[in-house]
């Protein structure tokens, strides 16, 4: 993302969580004794060292180490790690965004993780998948988001809210002048048009019968993503949306249009609580509206993990603390700390954590969405399709031209970038 782009219903049995919470794989007397006195270190994303806070010192006593946590963007680690990791002066264990994944370890930058299947069955399946390359784990989940809507309660109320989004559309209809809106969303972005698109039958990559996604498939420009970019076109020719939500500004203008009021709805994510809560806004969270098809607006899940380096000189207890600050206890403590979804399958009906709207918008959304396709090739879609959907916005190509010219530029990125593969 921009924030969001570089976000099942879980449960699982109480009793096998908690007896595996408290503990890692388990490692011989002897590994014990080589990692005394070692000293571990963790990139943690801004303003969230907080919530492990606990669990790093319970991790220290019980393995006689030092763990130095530092805090950095966390969907810029992997950049910092390309260079810190050659140099000796990265991290052992860091957090980063699913969608990286590919790209990580096709670079040769993350461990392959070793975890027991029974704590790989802690994590909701589209948190895990997210850490699988050719069916290997390469890190465990840490928090799940995805997009939902956010509404502002002085404004219209839970009752009075659109179904779908072509009510909303109507809504907006009324109540846009110029100054003040409806609905609105960064629909010129494919992270956030894809709700749209994929709902009528548009995909990024199509699978292979593993389930693994398949580069040469790309399904930006079928038949469906041409209908959901023509209903979204619709918003911004009928000037339901204003033109400076397009764009790279595009997210601050549609942020201050919700904060100073100006905006009945918007999509949005959980990232935003915080801010909006500041700003006083008296909102109200819920899952995307559906379509007239009857399909709900999906979403991307975007997952953020804990992962080794494959620089790490102490790689078996890196591990082993990755596994430790993913575990139930500590999920369910960051999230107390930090209000991040945990991706743990027993904490979805948690009562601490559901009594939250946000976290019950993010687990209800989070049955029509998938995770961001995590292979490299991805790399190759966003400007493209951004680029097209700019485009669209703006009028001055129609969604079938638009969308087949992106899918030819990104099939030529991926022959030329990928093809060695």
């Amino acid at each position: 993302m921009k924030m969001a782009k570089k976000c099942s219903v879980f449960m699982l049995c109480a009793a096998v969580s908690l007896s595996l919470a408290a503990c890692g794989p388990k490692e011989s007397s002897s590994a014990k004794s080589s990692s005394k006195g070692s000293e571990l270190v963790v990139w943690e994303d801004k303003e969230k060292s907080i919530g492990i806070k606990d669990a790093v010192a319970a991790f220290e006593k019980e393995h006689d180490v030092k763990v130095k946590v530092v805090e950095k963007p966390y969907a810029k680690q992997i950049e910092d790690l390309r260079m810190d990791g050659p140099a000796g002066t990265g991290p052992d264990v860091l957090t980063m965004p699913g969608d990286q994944i590919g790209t990580a370890v096709t670079e040769g930058l993350l461990k392959e993780l070793h975890v027991k299947k029974d704590v790989q069955s802690l994590y909701t399946d589209a948190s895990i998948q997210s850490q699988m390359v050719d069916q290997k784990l390469y890190g465990l989940p840490k928090a799940v988001e995805t997009t939902v809507l956010f509404y502002n309660k002085d404004l219209i109320t839970e009752k009075e809210l659109p179904k779908t989004l072509e009510e909303w559309y109507d809504y907006s209809k009324k109540t846009a002048d110029g100054s003040n809106f409806g609905f609105l969303a960064l629909f010129d972005q494919i992270y956030y048009a894809e709700s749209v698109m994929s709902g009528y039958g548009g995909y990024i990559f199509g699978k292979d019968k593993d389930g693994s996604y398949n580069p040469s498939d790309i399904g930006i420009n079928n038949e469906g993503a041409v209908k959901g970019a023509a209903l979204i076109q619709k918003f911004y020719k009928d000037g339901l949306f204003p033109a400076g939500i397009i764009g790279e500004q595009g997210i601050n203008v549609l942020d201050s249009l919700f904060t100073e009021g100006k905006a009945a709805a918007i999509i949005s994510g959980p990232w935003n609580v915080e801010a909006f809560s500041k700003a006083g806004i008296n909102y109200g969270i819920t899952k995307l509206p559906k379509l007239e098809n009857g399909k709900n607006m999906s979403s991307f899940i975007g997952v953020k993990s804990y992962n080794v380096s494959a620089f790490s000189k102490n790689a078996e207890l890196a591990q082993e603390l990755a596994v430790f600050l993913a575990n139930e206890k500590n999920s369910k403590t960051r999230y107390e700390e930090t209000k991040e979804v945990p991706a743990v399958k027993s904490l979805a009906n948690d009562p601490a954590i559901m009594k939250s709207e946000a976290a019950r918008a993010v687990t209800e959304q989070s049955r029509f969405s998938e995770p961001t396709p995590n292979i490299p090739e991805m790399n190759e879609i966003w400007t493209p399709a951004d680029s097209a959907l700019q485009t669209v916005a703006t009028g001055k190509a129609d969604p079938k031209q638009a969308l087949d010219q992106a899918a030819e530029t990104a099939k030529g990125q991926i022959k030329a970038k990928h093809s060695g593969k």
